[in-house]
């Protein structure tokens, strides 16, 4: 139900509805509880996304951002922010952020039920125990406080409702998942895949992607329309807003409020407790009130982080559950886009408009720094790539008329483009925090992040792009090109690590906050490492199981 939940109270108040948020609201809800859900977006239909909106149909036929850039100077800078969508994303001159990065850090943010669901890349990797145990290997930063045996069956969990497409490799750096059957790969990538196992005994395998190749809980197989950031009629790829939100919904036991902008943790200052949550409502800029038993942060790392420091009071004046100093600090996410490009000559392809289009690139995991084998000498952790072979069609071709026309879609070579995502090490200078002295339209002090490569991020981009190259030389490509330059992929991590230690944590392992016991954040804020994989599926397994945790804590009344 949507509901207006304020003055209300609940046994769980959740903030945000995404990938943690929605799993939290069916979670629990199943299991009997009252949840209120505070979401700061809206809630599209059906009717709002696009993927099926040819760009010839829009005022600007998809060819320019300029238009966005007025209110979206940041936002538009994503890739995933076009004419198409641009409305889901925050107005950065409303809601703007303080970024002292170099390079610029991206923040992207999409006000919408179901939150950066609605428009993320969809890879699901599991992490390893060499991932959560990669302080015992090399000596760095420090563990998770759990191990692999705790998160697989949740991954189980996770997997069969998502619904993943993908190939069993075996892998011990990159853990098989519970597979829907995979999409298959090209010509090009089946002679890739060989020549590189056979010269490098490395593995290329289709991206491990949460868009369905069988029907699912109702949900239809995906039909390779191509755009999934601009929606899916079909629900075929996993978003909250249509699953687990659903889900939650469909109990009668989730009050779900949109365009509620999550300000501070209400407290109980007797019994330093949390006992609800302050909001604003977006539409009338009135402050409002909704309370629980428990509180869980759910709103992505930088906006709960944001959140938590929101929430200082007289006894927690460097933030709620900041009493060992660490909130916000070793502030992680992915570096991306380093690698390579070439041509593969054997292969051509007659470039097709419309034609399938499959919604993932293949896949080479990490193969750098691992157990029992060679050691990188300028850096430690690694990176995995996603590879992207097409033809296109040629626009730069000569010609006029007629003659360009058979000239753009001659065919041509197979491009191979190489992009790396390597592992960002947790360092204390990287952080996110607020800025007192900047606010936004709601009268929210707004986000401040600091965020800087150090000497392990630039060596492992220049590995990152060399190893590319060599691949791609010996696999026949021509024409090798260098892919330079580095971007932070919207993966962030960290700032609100946990560990067993209340000295050194914000967080113990189920995710519950040290100081303030009724006070969980069940996302990507707890990572003590951010790992080479996409996090998303992680915390998702994260989330389940700390709302099972909540359950039987609940069950004892030791909340």
């Amino acid at each position: 139900m949507q509901a207006d939940a304020a003055g209300k109270h609940f046994d769980v108040v959740i903030v945000g509805s995404g990938a943690s948020g929605g799993w939290a609201a069916k979670r629990l809800t199943e299991a009997g509880l009252r949840v209120a859900v505070l979401e700061a977006g809206k809630q599209l239909t059906d009717a709002d996304y696009k993927e099926h909106i040819p760009a010839f149909q829009l005022p600007y036929r998809g060819l320019t951002k300029r238009p966005l850039e007025r209110e979206q100077p940041r936002q538009s800078a994503s890739y995933a922010v076009r004419e198409w969508n641009a409305d889901w994303y925050v107005n950065d001159v409303e809601e703007p952020y303080v970024d002292e990065s170099n390079p610029a850090f991206l923040w992207v943010r999409p006000r919408l039920v179901g939150g950066r669901t609605n428009i993320w890349g969809r890879q699901c990797l599991r992490l390893s125990e060499m991932d959560l145990k990669a302080a015992s290997h090399d000596g760095y930063g420090v563990d998770w406080p759990l191990g692999y045996a705790d998160l697989a069956p949740y991954y189980d969990l996770v997997e069969d409702y998502v619904g993943i497409s993908g190939m069993a490799e075996g892998l011990p750096q990159l853990p098989d998942s519970r597979f829907l059957p995979p999409m298959g790969l090209t010509c090009a990538e089946t002679a890739m895949r060989a020549r590189l196992k056979a010269k490098f005994g490395r593995t290329l395998t289709q991206g491990r992607t949460a868009n369905l190749t069988t029907a699912v809980h109702g949900r239809q197989p995906c039909h390779y329309c191509g755009p999934c950031e601009h929606g899916c009629v079909t629900h075929s790829y996993f978003n909250a807003a249509f699953t687990t939100m659903a889900d939650a919904l469909a109990t009668g036991r989730c009050a779900l409020v949109t365009n509620a902008m999550a300000y501070k943790v209400l407290m109980d200052t007797e019994r330093h407790r949390a006992r609800g949550v302050l909001y604003i409502d977006r539409a009338t800029r009135q402050p409002r009130e909704v309370f629980g038993r428990v509180v869980a942060l759910c709103a992505q790392t930088t906006e709960s982080v944001r959140i938590l420091f929101n929430s200082a009071t007289r006894q927690d004046p460097a933030g709620l559950g900041n009493s060992s100093g660490v909130l916000g600090k070793y502030f992680m996410t992915h570096f991306s886009d380093v690698g390579a490009t070439g041509e593969l000559p054997e292969f051509t392809e007659i470039p097709s408009h419309g034609r399938p289009d499959r919604p993932c690139g293949a896949h080479i995991p990490r193969f750098r720094n691992l157990p029992g084998g060679p050691k990188a000498g300028s850096f430690i952790r690694g990176y995995g790539y996603q590879a992207y072979l097409s033809a296109g069609f040629d626009f730069d071709a000569p010609g006029l008329g007629e003659a360009y026309k058979r000239a753009v879609a001659r065919p041509r070579p197979v491009r191979v483009t190489l992009a790396g995502f390597g592992e960002w090490l947790p360092y204390e200078d990287n952080f996110c925090a607020i800025d007192p002295n900047v606010v936004d339209a709601y009268g929210i002090p707004v986000v401040r992040i600091q965020f800087r490569p150090h000497e392990n991020e630039w060596a492992m981009m220049n590995d990152m792009a060399v190893a590319a190259a060599e691949m791609l030389e010996a696999v026949g490509a021509r024409n090798v090109g260098l892919r330079p330059g580095m971007r932070g992929a919207a993966h962030e991590v960290g700032a609100a690590r946990m560990g067993t230690d209340p000295g050194t944590s914000v967080l113990n392992p189920f995710q519950q906050a040290h100081d303030v016991r009724n006070l969980f954040v069940m996302d990507g804020s707890c990572f003590p490492s951010s790992a080479w994989q996409n996090p998303t599926l992680t915390i998702m397994a994260l989330a389940v199981r700390s709302c099972d945790y909540l359950q039987d804590q609940l069950r004892k009344g030791d909340l």
